[in-house]
């Protein structure tokens, strides 16, 4: 499992610098400004824990320029029944995730590289819990649609997941 995350690490920050070395060229005139996306996601848990997770979530991206974003995302996730290492049933698992990130678009402005960092707050069954979260990801988004699929790694809760995202956004 620590090769993936090193893997998705290093998969962002190859990225993430060549975007950045691209910037210099663009001009300074873009409209910047707020988008609002509201989203469904749909994962898998790596490990054998949970069996699988859905949540909805809502994104707000403020664009710095053209190729760049920050994002502020927080919503609703639910791990679904497994069985731990003994065979005995894992309760359901309900969390809040509050994020910043940072979005790179790479590719004909529509393709992009997502960071985030945040915490999630567990809120069902008795969990009382927080967890450091963390969740580099890529995905496609035109004027409307944002399609993405990321890695989720949920340290405390001791499990992460791989999720796509389907969301729907606006400019405000």
């Amino acid at each position: 499992m620590k090769k993936l995350q090193m893997l998705c690490l290093a998969a962002f920050t190859i990225l993430f610098a060549n975007t950045t070395f691209a910037q210099e060229t663009e001009a300074t005139n873009y409209d910047q400004g707020f988008r609002l996306g509201f989203g469904v996601n749909g994962g898998i848990p790596t490990d054998n824990d949970y069996d699988w997770s859905l949540g909805g979530d809502v994104r707000l991206q403020y664009d710095l320029s053209k190729k760049t974003s920050l994002t502020l995302t927080t919503g609703f996730t639910n791990l679904f029944m497994g069985k731990d290492d003994l065979g005995n049933d894992i309760k359901d698992l309900g969390f809040i995730p509050a994020k910043a990130g940072f979005k790179a678009f790479v590719l004909k402005d529509q393709f992009y590289v997502l960071g985030e960092l945040g915490a999630g707050f567990a809120v069902t069954n008795g969990y009382n819990q927080t967890t450091f979260l963390w969740a580099p990801g890529i995905g496609y988004a035109n004027k409307y649609i944002d399609l993405s699929v990321r890695y989720e790694d949920y340290h405390d809760f001791r499990t992460n997941q791989v999720a796509l995202r389907v969301a729907y956004g606006f400019k405000l």
